[in-house]
């Protein structure tokens, strides 16, 4: 350390006091700790007698706790717009389940044929099956059209 005096802290957190660099070092060599800048901005700047091992394990425990999450996969329902009653209720019941389960989930409308031309029934399919899921799920992509398909994303209500 190139500072002539610095503040020294314990391993404990009580304060030291102000001392040279070198004999501040002494004293965490015979603790057999490190010194550790903690500020270098400050007058004198703020070192700690610490494991900097130890330290450091701990802030990457931190950090890694706060990156690490839930992964949400995105499953998929599949359904034409001439389906019939009982096979929607399979169907929103199955995305309920997903949602439930923390996964996000993916409708989509296939249309074959000459169906393209009715676009807007399947459409509105997705605009039923969004007020029949509003109570466990909240769009997450609104409902959009690629190719012959309608498709949107929900995502479990928070």
């Amino acid at each position: 350390m190139t500072f002539p005096k610095i503040r020294v802290i314990d391993a404990d957190g009580s304060q030291i006091g102000i001392m040279a660099s070198r004999d501040a070092l002494k004293v965490a060599e015979e603790k057999g700790l490190d010194l550790v800048l903690l500020n270098d901005k400050s007058e004198p700047p703020v070192c700690r007698v610490m494991d900097y091992d130890k330290f450091r394990y701990q802030q990457e425990k931190k950090n890694s706790a706060g990156t690490k999450s839930k992964s949400t996969t995105l499953k998929e329902v599949k359904m034409g717009y001439k389906i019939g009653e009982h096979d929607y209720q399979v169907r929103i019941n199955q995305a309920k389940r997903f949602l439930k389960g923390g996964n996000m989930v993916k409708a989509t409308v296939t249309l074959k044929g000459r169906e393209v031309q009715h676009a807007n029934l399947a459409q509105g399919l997705l605009r039923r099956m969004i007020e029949d899921l509003q109570e466990v799920a909240q769009i997450q992509q609104e409902p959009k059209r690629e190719g012959r398909n309608l498709m949107m994303i929900l995502s479990p209500a928070k």
